[in-house]
């Protein structure tokens, strides 16, 4: 993606904060035609270090799948809080209105589970659970096998290597002099504004008065 050196991050970290907190991905894929095909899914980051691993899965049905198997290079994107920024923020008028946003895109190799590897889609499975919602996983184990046996069978899990990755945070860092009425129009706004705030409190572009010790 365009990320000019003002709005790059290079901390892994951050990358991994970000694909943690706004896990629902894109996965893009190519298809037989060698062109750009897209699935959006929740997957789980597993981290080693400053090395990253995601896993998910899609239904059978979906041709996802089969692409990964032809061809396992792929390309992840996450993104996070995002809103309109209003040049009312600058001192001056000659400005022009922009949307800030926070992106992590991710360069991978899936490598696919077996159709018969029913304890890796249910470790895969108890992951995600694990991230959205734990206390179902009471009643998943407490679900009829056969019944489990037939919602895994439907699925196709895999693990994704994140090769490269890229992290984009745009949020007028260049702009020091719009700083403050960013930060209060965000930290007043929606609850996307609000999480934006939070982030430039957290870079330091918050007033002092308001950044946490």
């Amino acid at each position: 993606m365009y990320n000019p050196p003002q709005f790059a991050n290079h901390d892994p970290r951050i990358a991994a904060q970000l694909m943690r907190e706004y896990p629902f991905a894109s996965l893009i894929t190519l298809d037989d035609e060698g062109q750009p095909f897209v699935t959006h899914l929740p997957l789980h980051l597993v981290e080693e270090g400053d090395a990253f691993t995601l896993l998910g899965h899609v239904a059978r049905l979906n041709p996802a799948w089969q692409h990964l198997a032809a061809r396992p290079r792929a390309t992840v994107t996450f993104l996070g809080a995002n809103a309109y920024m209003s040049p009312d923020v600058y001192p001056d008028s000659l400005r022009a209105p922009t949307w800030d946003y926070l992106a992590v895109h991710c360069a991978v190799t899936a490598r696919l589970l077996a159709h018969d590897d029913a304890a890796g889609k249910d470790r895969l499975l108890k992951a995600l659970i694990g991230d959205h919602e734990p206390a179902y996983a009471q009643q998943w184990r407490e679900l009829d096998a056969d019944f489990q046996h037939k919602m895994l069978g439907g699925t196709v899990a895999f693990e994704l290597t994140v090769n490269d990755w890229q992290c984009k945070l745009k949020l007028n860092q260049h702009r020091p002099e719009s700083h403050a009425a960013l930060y209060a129009a965000c930290a007043a706004g929606t609850p996307e504004q609000r999480a934006l705030a939070e982030w430039m409190r957290a870079l330091g572009m918050a007033p002092i008065s308001t950044r946490k010790e």
